[in-house]
């Protein structure tokens, strides 16, 4: 079957997709957005999490034919969807500052924030060239980062976080990373990157 769907703000389509493939396998393999990693294959993990219609989901757990017309956004395509949501309000489930009732985004909004023109077009495919998010240059500021094996998971993740929750708690930031695992870091970095980040956020506002 074909899927036409809307990735990191542009209008993607994959042909051939067998059923029961993955999104996970698609991003990887049919469009060539390898920061969505393979590990478990059963959501156990979060190293594939992406942003489904603004949620966190496991990639790995979304059949592909079930993204047909929706939006995806994957660890290249955060610093744009962060940057346009910061600027405008959308390109994200529920925008700056306001509950969407879990209605998602919509391909009208999705469209808004697509990178304009062919610099800005390969940015959000490659996620080069952009000026990093707040949770990323945060993880990097606070060694949050080491093999990077979970990382795209953790960023996406804590960025969904950030947008419903600015000032979170501990406990907050721990029960929204629980389904991310991480071998190397003993995970108190990526706590301090995630503090830091809500702190930075503030004092932008």
């Amino acid at each position: 079957m074909r899927v036409n769907f809307t990735v990191n703000g542009r209008q993607q389509e994959a042909d051939d997709v067998w059923e029961g493939e993955s999104l996970l396998y698609v991003l990887r393999e049919r469009l060539g957005l390898p920061g969505s990693k393979n590990a478990c294959e059963q959501g156990e993990c979060g190293s594939c999490t992406v942003r489904l219609d603004g949620v966190p989901v496991c990639s790995c757990l979304v059949a592909a034919g079930q993204v047909e017309g929706r939006d995806v956004v994957t660890v290249e395509g955060l610093a744009e969807f962060s940057k346009q949501r910061d600027e405008h309000g959308h390109g994200g489930a529920c925008g700056t500052g306001g509950g969407c009732g879990g209605e998602g985004v919509s391909l009208d909004v999705a469209k808004r924030w697509q990178a304009q023109g062919p610099g800005r077009a390969a940015d959000s495919q490659t996620g080069e060239g952009v000026e990093l998010s707040t949770i990323q240059q945060a993880f990097i500021d606070a060694g949050a980062v080491q093999c990077g094996f979970c990382t795209p998971g953790l960023l996406i993740q804590a960025d969904a976080l950030l947008e419903e929750n600015s000032s979170p708690s501990d406990q907050d930031i721990r029960e929204a990373l629980s389904g991310n695992l991480c071998r190397c870091t003993g995970y108190e970095k990526i706590l301090d990157a995630v503090r830091l980040a809500a702190a930075r956020q503030s004092e932008a506002v």
